[in-house]
């Protein structure tokens, strides 16, 4: 071990004449981890929303779809034919997407008419695993049976064996003018995905009922894919325009569809990171002012030292070792922390919750009601590298001042 190593480690180790020093020392090393066990936890926390809201929208979006010019689709068997070839595609359902007016009893309520086919759809979304009441596979061709959500059938006041009027925006020409359409539909099934946009407006009916009462003959309003790696969907939709098979469609994926949603939380979790990277900062450059009494409390030392042949830059390397050391004690201790508190984030809130005698995230005002944690090893390797990097540039300009003194000043008065 070379000799500024040594004497540094040893300066950490030993009781100082001021105890001052050795106390701001400790509360450096304890702002430094608490900074960094906040980071971690913070940005899992973050990792787990978005990765929540993910799977909501995706339980009822498609990772991709291909829809046709004028929003219908006449050959889609052979595009879902042709799109399935693609490795990373497992699973293809058409649907019928229109807009609709609902009517029950004195309300009415416009919502999104989606035609699908249950056993198709059950492959490529998770709506069937959201049923409050009904099945999917209620919807059956012919019977005009419709699956509500769950806020959508609360605002009409409709239940399960009931039976709504849909009013479609598409007339009939007729002798005395313009009629609307209507047809009555029999709500086989409530689903409740979470998510108020889909929960509110979306209604599914059978795919032939939709094509019929819509007049779109044998025609879809285009294909939903399922991928085996969401995060592919940009290659796979890029791979599928670049296709001349697929002939003239339109391709789009879910990170066109609800970019708003998930750059919204990207962004949030962007500016909590520089925030709390700001708080170990401050603890990290309270190393500045350990060092500093350190490096007067020592000067004696230091000229001793230099007197013995000791290089400048062997003096300044012995109080890096110092800062970095208390760096890296802190760092240590919050990444522990954190990675603990993390990983145990659905034990520790409700304890809290418990103790203070409130819920944080009330099921009637969020949809989310529990703290979600996924916790990334990329985002604890950047905060530790983060954290230690700034506790290195802490130490420079104290260390560097050590390495000015002055052995013949340091000595006069000892």
């Amino acid at each position: 071990m070379n000799y500024e190593l040594f004497i540094g480690l040893r300066y950490t180790r030993a009781k100082r004449r001021n105890r001052f020093v050795s106390f701001i020392s400790l509360t450096s090393m304890l702002g430094i981890a608490l900074g960094v066990a906040a980071l971690i936890v913070v940005l899992s926390v973050m990792n787990g929303f978005q990765q929540e809201l993910r799977t909501r929208i995706l339980g009822v979006a498609s990772h991709v779809q291909i829809t046709g010019p004028d929003n219908q689709l006449a050959d889609w068997p052979a595009v879902a034919e042709r799109a399935a070839k693609n490795p990373q595609v497992v699973a293809t359902a058409p649907y019928v997407n229109a807009q609709g007016m609902l009517s029950f009893d004195s309300a009415v309520r416009g919502s999104i008419i989606r035609g699908v086919l249950p056993e198709a759809e059950g492959k490529v979304a998770e709506i069937g695993t959201h049923m409050l009441a009904g099945r999917l596979d209620s919807l059956t061709a012919g019977s005009f049976n419709m699956v509500l959500g769950s806020e959508l059938a609360r605002a009409l006041g409709a239940r399960v064996g009931e039976k709504v009027t849909l009013i479609a925006p598409q007339g009939l020409v007729t002798p005395a003018g313009v009629v609307p359409r209507l047809k009555q539909f029999t709500v086989s099934g409530i689903f409740e995905i979470g998510m108020f946009e889909y929960d509110s407006g979306l209604a599914l009916v059978h795919l032939e009922d939709a094509q019929r009462l819509y007049q779109m003959g044998a025609r879809v309003s285009g294909v939903r894919l399922k991928l085996v790696d969401l995060f592919q969907s940009r290659q796979v939709t890029r791979a599928l325009m670049l296709d001349k098979a697929m002939g003239d469609v339109y391709v789009s994926d879910w990170t066109r569809s609800h970019a708003n949603f998930f750059r919204a939380v990207q962004i949030e979790k962007n500016v909590m990171f520089i925030i709390l990277t700001l708080i170990v900062a401050v603890a990290a450059f309270n190393i500045v002012s350990t060092l500093v009494m350190a490096v007067t409390d020592k000067q004696p030392d230091i000229a001793i030292l230099r007197t013995l042949g000791a290089s400048p830059g062997g003096i300044m390397k012995i109080f890096i070792v110092q800062g970095v050391l208390i760096g890296v004690i802190g760092t240590l201790i919050g990444v522990a922390g954190g990675v603990l508190l993390a990983w145990n984030i659905d034990v520790v809130v409700p304890f809290i919750e418990r103790v203070v005698g409130m819920q944080f995230l009330a099921k009637e005002v969020y949809y989310i009601s529990e703290l979600p944690s996924d916790l990334h090893l990329r985002d604890v390797v950047t905060i530790g590298i983060v954290s230690l990097v700034l506790s290195f540039l802490a130490t420079l300009y104290p260390s560097w001042r050590a390495s000015r003194v002055n052995p013949a000043e340091a000595l006069r008065y000892e």
